[in-house]
């Protein structure tokens, strides 16, 4: 078991400890605390780097409550004479007994940074850490020229089992058949986009009239192409909500291989993460407020202190949504639901009301979340099973990237597709109170794990080298396309220390 399964077993067995009366010192020991996390490498170059600290007790038993507010501090700077700003929040409590650090760069630093952790002035564990130069913002134009080394930086794991289910269908990519059959078939969707990527530059051409969302695969990809050098690929996004491929395996003609953000048991796409999960951690920090790591740090009370109640708010894009606000009338005292904004309803507002917008870090204030889809997955899922919140999960259809590893009844309460057992399973959660918490610490642990930004990038270039190696013919850079340019940005210092041997031969001519 390595360092980090053991922090996350212990971890577990404190939990334990706190419901069943084990004595547990509250004495946090500095030395003795765990701190680990990409946030360490100065490889693992990520829009916003972060990394964990556990708290141990002097006895070396993890501790699973919080520490004293602002007991921890954590400060970050640059080895270099220039000024490096750096952005270093408060650590956000995991209200666990661990603590999760961000900070983003705001320029590169040649020689590294140094960071340095503290609980109560004490150094942490090896604290000071020196993260050896040079250290790269986010807006470079540097990839590792070796995939292997960068996915081992980032830890990515060795298989995805959605990524290899997806491909069963695609045992062979011909792209001169996409080429001629996808718009035939596809571009009346509207929301189609075909890119080539090609010596690391990304090429795109529209089709449909609904493709403003190629800003969400625009951004990922370019960020992608910074960081590592990807396989010649040419392929197809999706950026409308339903997905598209519905042929079967054995059909004749075959399904042809179309990206999605949404996966469907009816369908044959292959699956990204959603645009809402990478586009929160693009512009965590910055552009956006509810993110995959900010979310952690706002689960609202502890377990005993939130209202034993289940919880939603959301628009009108499903009739369960509405039943679901049919039912909290009738049964106050079991469910809180209200739609804060009608569209597809609209002769439905007058009887059930409209309710006044929440913040979604006040879901939290209830012990159970209950998940309706929208017009396809709710893409709220993720964010929900990072609170400590039990999630009662409609039966659907629908899936993203992730959901293969979750298990119905061990990480979440699954309900039926018509919701009419909810309520029955909010009175049981109601009655068998530690076995429900327990559950939603299960999966808020594995959610966790799963969803941690820089596992995103590393699904992302699995797809792209799966589909890659399935290509029969060569992918091409078509006249009608457009170049998408890198963003330049000045502040980040870049200079990229790689030496020209490992860049291809067309950038050695561009340089």
């Amino acid at each position: 078991m390595n360092r980090v399964s053991r922090v996350a077993f212990a971890s577990l067995v404190a939990a334990v400890c706190v419901h069943v009366g084990c004595s547990v010192s509250p004495e946090i020991d500095a030395r003795r605390c765990v701190v680990w996390g990409p946030g360490l490498s100065p490889d693992a170059v990520l829009p916003v780097r972060y990394f964990y600290i556990q708290s141990v007790d002097s006895e070396g038993h993890n501790l699973s409550a919080s520490p004293a507010a602002d007991s921890f501090r954590v400060k970050i700077w640059s080895l270099e004479k220039e000024f490096v700003r750096v952005h270093v929040p408060a650590p956000l409590d995991r209200g666990d007994g661990s603590l999760l650090v961000r900070y983003r760069l705001y320029g590169s630093s040649s020689k590294g940074l140094k960071i340095e952790v503290l609980y109560q002035d004490k150094p942490v564990a090896d604290s000071p850490y020196t993260l050896q130069g040079p250290v790269y913002h986010e807006s470079c134009v540097c990839p590792e020229r070796d995939p292997s080394v960068w996915r081992s930086a980032l830890q990515c794991p060795e298989d995805e089992p959605q990524i290899q289910q997806d491909f069963l269908s695609f045992p062979s990519i011909d792209l001169q058949r996409l080429l001629r059959e996808v718009p035939e078939r596809f571009s009346r969707r509207g929301g189609l986009l075909h890119y080539s990527l090609v010596n690391n530059q990304l090429h795109r051409r529209s089709l449909g009239k609904y493709t403003d969302f190629k800003m969400f695969s625009d951004e990922m990809l370019l960020s992608l192409a910074r960081k590592v050098k990807l396989p010649d690929v040419e392929f197809y996004i999706n950026v409308g909500d339903w997905p598209m491929e519905n042929r079967k395996a054995g059909d004749e003609p075959g399904p042809l291989p179309i990206i999605s953000w949404c996966g469907s048991t009816d369908t044959r796409d292959i699956i990204l993460p959603t645009y809402d999960i990478t586009h929160s951690s693009l512009e965590a920090m910055r552009g956006v407020t509810s993110d995959l790591l900010s979310v952690q740090g706002h689960t609202g009370p502890v377990w005993s202190d939130k209202t034993e109640k289940a919880f939603f708010r959301g628009r009108d894009s499903r009739e369960e949504r509405l039943r679901l606000v049919a039912m909290s009338k009738e049964n106050p005292e079991l469910l809180d639901a209200g739609i804060t904004a009608y569209f597809f309803f609209r002769d439905r507002e007058k009887d059930l009301g409209k309710a006044p917008l929440v913040g979604f870090f006040d879901f939290f204030k209830y012990k159970y979340q209950v998940n309706v889809d929208g017009t396809v997955a709710a893409y709220r899922f993720p964010y929900l099973m990072l609170g400590n919140s039990l999630v009662f999960k409609q039966d659907s259809p629908y899936y993203e990237h992730f959901y293969t590893h979750l298990k119905a009844g061990v990480h979440y309460i699954p309900v039926k597709r018509d919701l009419s057992d909810l309520l029955q399973k909010i009175r049981w959660a109601q009655k068998n109170d530690t076995q429900a918490e327990a559950i939603a610490k299960s999966g808020q642990s594995l959610v966790r794990d799963l969803l941690q930004p820089h596992r995103l990038y590393c699904y992302y270039y699995s797809v792209l080298q799966t589909y890659a190696a399935r290509q029969s013919t060569r992918p091409a850079v078509h006249p009608d396309m457009e170049l998408v340019p890198q963003p330049s940005d000045p502040s980040a210092l870049c200079d990229c220390q790689r030496s020209s041997e490992e860049l291809d031969p067309l950038q050695k001519n561009e340089l």
